[in-house]
């Protein structure tokens, strides 16, 4: 999912507030975390992995001050999420990823109407320019994906797309066929900055960088980066700005914990303890008992 996003060419470079803020809200029963994060600038912003209390989504960025700018589509879960979180923030421009692997123009209309229908403002589809200006020219706003598109590595591999002139000239002729096809906007993935920035100057269309440098319209980063959600090597391009693998593994072992002390407790008859029970009078219960003892045991034959 879209973690955080802001005009960079509109915001000044030196500033008093740090360029992006994050917030922790816990959004279900059992405290299932959701990341809110914003740009101080333009506060607008971005939820992910939403879970399901959307009034705490809406409290915490009502409180910031946050438009929300994406969410996902590409489950059942989030699309069946999509109107429930649209009447949570009703002024906000949301942009809906759509699934990987559309199979026709038809399919990609169809979900990305759906996506309308349901309150999305926009759709994301890292699908060909072809698939792209099917939705386009139906008016739907589309985002499209340009560099390492993680759904293309057989052809790439996982690294840095763009670092030979031949590799910059198709990606270059890549961004103008996804403008020609309609797209609004594009995600470029991990291209080098300094041609980010050139390319950036070269179109119309808006550019969301992810691990392409600072000379882009937006910043991307995922969620799981930025929180340092996982056990694998950070990509060089993200920035854990926190390590949630180690607290989920504390997490973890004082769940284990925990249930060894209940477990002992239990064994050792120190659970229920008379502070954890309700006591019937003892007068109440013994005419219970002596009326229960008096009646009949059975059915008479």
């Amino acid at each position: 999912p879209l973690a955080a996003s802001w005009h960079a060419r509109h915001v000044a470079t030196m500033t008093a507030e740090p360029p992006m803020r994050a917030a922790i809200v816990p959004v279900t029963p059992l405290q299932q975390n959701c990341t809110l994060i914003w740009c101080t600038a333009t506060m607008r912003g971005a939820f992910v992995d939403p879970g399901g209390d959307l009034h705490k989504l809406k409290a915490a960025a009502a409180e910031a001050g946050v438009d929300l700018m994406s969410c996902s589509f590409d489950s059942p879960e989030s699309q069946a999420r999509l109107p429930a979180l649209v009447a949570a923030a009703p002024h906000s421009f949301l942009s809906a990823a759509t699934p990987h692997g559309l199979a026709s123009p038809e399919e990609a209309i169809r979900v990305g109407f759906r996506a309308l229908e349901a309150g999305a403002s926009s759709v994301y589809c890292s699908a060909s320019p072809f698939i792209i200006e099917a939705m386009a020219r139906e008016g739907i706003p589309v985002v499209g994906h340009l560099g390492l598109v993680p759904r293309h590595v057989t052809w790439t591999g996982y690294r840095a797309i763009g670092r030979t002139v031949e590799e910059a000239r198709k990606l270059h002729r890549r961004m103008k066929e996804l403008e020609n096809a309609g797209a609004y906007a594009a995600e470029l993935e991990v291209v080098p900055h300094n041609l980010a920035r050139f390319l950036s100057s070269q179109t119309k269309l808006i550019l969301m960088s992810l691990g392409s440098g600072s000379g882009c319209d937006t910043q991307f980063l995922f969620s799981d980066d930025i929180l340092g959600d996982y056990d694998e090597r950070l990509p060089r391009h993200a920035k854990a700005y926190r390590n949630f693998a180690a607290e989920h593994r504390r997490l973890q072992e004082e769940r284990i914990a925990a249930f060894k002390e209940y477990i002992s407790d239990v064994q050792e008859a120190r659970f229920p303890a008379r502070s954890h029970l309700v006591e019937m009078e003892a007068a109440l219960l013994d005419e219970v008992v002596r009326s229960i003892g008096s009646a009949p045991s059975g059915p008479q034959g």
